[in-house]
C-alpha cells in the first residue's frame, strides 16, 4: 500500500509494455468500467504519448494522449484511488499540456463523465471549457452515461 502523503520527489516518465500490469491494476481500482489491457497496449504500440507518474518506485498514475492535425486528445488520465486529491492529477495534466504545446498543437480535447465532478473541476481549473456532450458515450450501472466534451485552447 502506498502511503497517502504528499511526496516532493516524483518522476513523470514514458510508459512501456512492461508497465501494463500496473496500469491495469490502477485502472481497475479507479473505474467500474475500465479500459481493457488491449486498449492500453494499442496506445503504447501505435506511439501515443503515454506518460506515467512514479512516486518512489511505485507507478501511481498515467496519462494517455494522441496528437494529430494540430490537435491533442487526452484519452485517459488516472491516479490510483488512494492518492487522488493530493495534486498528482494536476502534475500529470500539466505534463500532458506541456507535451501538447511541444507538439505545436493549438488545442486539447477530452471527454469526462458528468459523474466525475473532481475531474471536471481539475480540467476547469486548468482552463478547459465545456463545448458539448456525447450522448451515451460511457457504460454505467444504469446503461449509458453521456460524456462532457471539453477543450483547452492553447
Amino acid at each position: 500500500m502506498i502511503a497517502k502523503s504528499r511526496v516532493t520527489h516524483n518522476l513523470i516518465r514514458k510508459l512501456s509494455h512492461a508497465d501494463l500490469e500496473r496500469i491495469i491494476e490502477i485502472e481497475r481500482a479507479a473505474y467500474p468500467y475500465p479500459w481493457t489491457e488491449k486498449i492500453f497496449d494499442d496506445c503504447i504500440r501505435v506511439g501515443c504519448d503515454c506518460s506515467g507518474l512514479q512516486v518512489g518506485s511505485d507507478l501511481v498514475g498515467y496519462a494517455f494522449q494522441s496528437h494529430a492535425a494540430g490537435e491533442s486528445h487526452l484519452l485517459n488520465l488516472c491516479i490510483t484511488p488512494e492518492l487522488q486529491g493530493l495534486g498528482y492529477g494536476t502534475l500529470l495534466l500539466d505534463h500532458a499540456i506541456r507535451l501538447t504545446r511541444q507538439r505545436q498543437c493549438t488545442c486539447m480535447f477530452l471527454e469526462v463523465r458528468p459523474s466525475n465532478p473532481r475531474g471536471i473541476s481539475l480540467y476547469q481549473r486548468k482552463g478547459f471549457t465545456i463545448i458539448g456532450r456525447r450522448p451515451g458515450y460511457y457504460r454505467c450501472d444504469r446503461g449509458r452515461e453521456d460524456a462532457i466534451v471539453m477543450k483547452l485552447a492553447l
